[in-house]
């Protein structure tokens, strides 16, 4: 009896059903992974679709339990631009985190350029020294300081003692900014010296450009900061409520509307409105410039 052999073809299974497990394995994954970034997301935006749609309701509905305004009250935001000195206290902080931010991202530059690029004895000492002040918290030395600004210099009921050390540099910005050059390729630096060009033009035309998205994150970092800073305006300028920022106007505000829901969440709104505006178009940069300050140390 002749034994038949099977075909080569017959020998090797089919790999439909492979695929089809594959397709399926990977679809899975896909649900999974997707869900929990919905998931995720939800548990961040639910709150801010809270706040604004309470701040678009009556001032009757804002104490019941409706989620979705019965009338869309857009005056309630008209109500808060017309509270007495909310337009003073948008202008502080507009000053307050603009020059700031301009001061420290100018002021910590050079620093974070010579303790990156730079060889000179005591270099590891002076970055440890910026390290051990980004420890330091600000409570410590706050009495001090404000017998400093208040007393001897006479700039209390101002946001001045808060903007003015701003320009000698910040320790957490020089830190980042720091981490940040070293990613830059020493070789440049060293061509553009071979080139003639003295340490400023070379900071300046080759660093500076090539460390754009480092300069947005601290710029993001400072700006956010000084936005919501409201431990510094209560210090230095709460008895002037002409100096009053966002932050601490708000409590005021609160404390005056504490019954009007509604024009509270319509305000919360106004005051986190720039922030969440200006890290939508700026995160990009701000999430490369966070990313790469931790490719080498």
């Amino acid at each position: 009896m002749t034994q038949v052999l099977p075909t080569p073809a017959e020998l090797v299974p089919s790999s439909a059903p492979a695929r089809r497990t594959a397709r399926r394995k990977e679809l899975l994954r896909w649900i999974a992974v997707h869900s929990l970034g919905v998931a995720a997301a939800l548990f961040f935006v639910l709150p801010f679709v809270f706040v604004l749609l309470t701040s678009l309701m009556s001032d009757s509905q804002a104490l019941s339990r409706d989620l979705i305004p019965g009338t869309w009250e857009w005056g309630n935001y008209r109500k808060v631009f017309d509270t007495p000195g909310f337009l003073t206290w948008w202008r502080n902080t507009l000053i307050y985190a603009g020059l700031g931010t301009a001061l420290t991202v100018v002021s910590s530059i050079p620093v974070a350029y010579a303790l990156a690029k730079f060889r000179f004895p005591g270099r590891n000492l002076a970055l440890m020294l910026v390290i051990s002040m980004m420890m330091l918290p600000p409570q410590v030395v706050v009495i001090p300081m404000y017998l400093f600004w208040a007393k001897q210099l006479g700039l209390s009921g101002t946001l001045w003692p808060l903007i003015i050390p701003m320009a000698f540099g910040d320790a957490f910005s020089i830190f980042l900014l720091r981490q940040f050059l070293m990613t830059i390729p020493n070789e440049y630096v060293d061509a553009a010296r071979v080139d003639g060009c003295g340490e400023l033009r070379t900071l300046v035309r080759v660093v500076l450009p090539m460390a754009k998205p480092g300069i947005a994150a601290v710029a993001l970092f400072q700006f956010f900061n000084a936005w919501n800073d409201y431990f510094g305006p209560q210090i230095y300028a709460s008895e002037n409520p002409g100096a009053w920022t966002l932050s601490y106007g708000l409590e005021s505000f609160k404390g005056a509307h504490h019954t009007d829901w509604n024009l509270t969440m319509a305000a919360t709104v106004l005051v986190m409105a720039p922030v969440i505006l200006v890290f939508f178009f700026a995160q990009k940069a701000f999430v490369e410039g966070v990313t790469l300050t931790g490719v080498k140390g």
